[in-house]
């Protein structure tokens, strides 16, 4: 099998930044603004939010893994077979592993369980790149950054060889924290997350860069993609906001309680923080060819929609020649 990581198959030659090439740069969205819907209250189905995203400008939908009980596959049948009458890929799957914990018990049941997952990628056929999630796991207090990375990787390596079998690249994302967690993210820091980064050596695993979630680690987007821009196989389109008044050190105080600080705010695309002609522009000269997420739509399905056609322009006017 080719050693080339698997996204660079579809990247076109250098200078040609034709129509074709823009069409390996596709579109998905996330279910960012009801997840709590989905999961904690059950005030929409997972069904109803594929009714509602197939309206939007898309080629793709990234699912959540926790969407769906695994003792019972009867809802990802219905959704896999809705998507397919709908012409929707499904090229990304969030899944939140916890390789972090204490207990060697747990953090294997947490890669048996990512291996299921893997599976769940490979059923719906989509074609490559598709990637699925794997986090570090969260930033405990009595666990230390050394013994920490050296768990995660040791979790990672162990899944490459089934990713490998069944074609879906594990995407480490830089991220703050899953909406379930009590703790933000182990490796939430380009320090840390470049230690996992760097050390797996394999086409079968890439970064799902968040420019986002950089800022929530006090960084600056653009120097965390530049120290992994060659290795990222996709992305998390968000954009992000701090309530009046409140600074990244008041999200600090509120980091360790169950979910995202009540200060911090998804918002449209193109209007927060996030320059997005920096990022298509390192994005466009890496020869990035994988799919693009979209994080949106707390404010109203109208901003998701404007979001859509806000990225739709850019990826035209980077990857098309515009």
């Amino acid at each position: 099998m080719s050693q080339r990581h698997p996204a660079t198959i579809w990247q076109p030659r250098a200078g040609q930044k034709s129509a074709e090439s823009r069409a390996r740069i596709k579109l998905a969205v996330f279910p960012k603004a009801y997840m709590d819907s989905i999961v904690v209250h059950h005030t929409m189905t997972v069904l109803e939010w594929v009714e509602l995203a197939s309206q939007l400008d898309i080629q793709g939908l990234e699912l959540y893994g926790g969407f769906f009980p695994e003792n019972d596959t009867s809802l990802a049948v219905a959704v896999r077979n809705r998507m397919r009458e709908l012409g929707l890929a499904m090229p990304m799957l969030c899944v939140s592993p916890d390789f972090t914990h204490p207990d060697p018990a747990v953090r294997l049941a947490e890669v048996e369980r990512e291996r299921r997952m893997i599976d769940f990628v490979a059923s719906f056929e989509s074609p490559l790149p598709r990637t699925c999630r794997v986090l570090s796991g969260q930033r405990r207090p009595d666990v230390s950054v050394k013994q920490g990375v050296a768990w995660v990787i040791e979790c990672i390596e162990a899944l490459l060889p089934y990713a490998e079998q069944h074609q879906v690249i594990l995407a480490l994302e830089n991220h703050y924290k899953d909406n379930f967690w009590l703790h933000p993210e182990f490796a939430q820091h380009l320090s840390v997350f470049r230690q996992i980064v760097d050390r797996i050596d394999s086409p079968w695993f890439g970064v799902n860069y968040d420019p986002s979630n950089a800022f929530l680690a006090g960084e600056d987007p653009l120097e965390v993609l530049e120290a992994v821009k060659l290795k990222v196989v996709s992305m998390h389109a968000s954009d992000r906001y701090l309530l009046p008044g409140y600074s990244v050190a008041d999200l600090r105080t509120q980091e360790d309680h169950v979910g995202y600080a009540r200060i911090l705010q998804h918002g449209e695309i193109g209007r927060g923080l996030n320059d997005y002609d920096a990022i298509f522009h390192v994005l466009a000269e890496s020869n990035f060819a994988g799919w693009i997420s979209i994080e949106d739509g707390v404010n109203g399905f109208d901003e998701l929609e404007r979001s859509v056609a806000f990225l739709s322009v850019k990826i035209r006017q980077y990857f098309g020649g515009a």
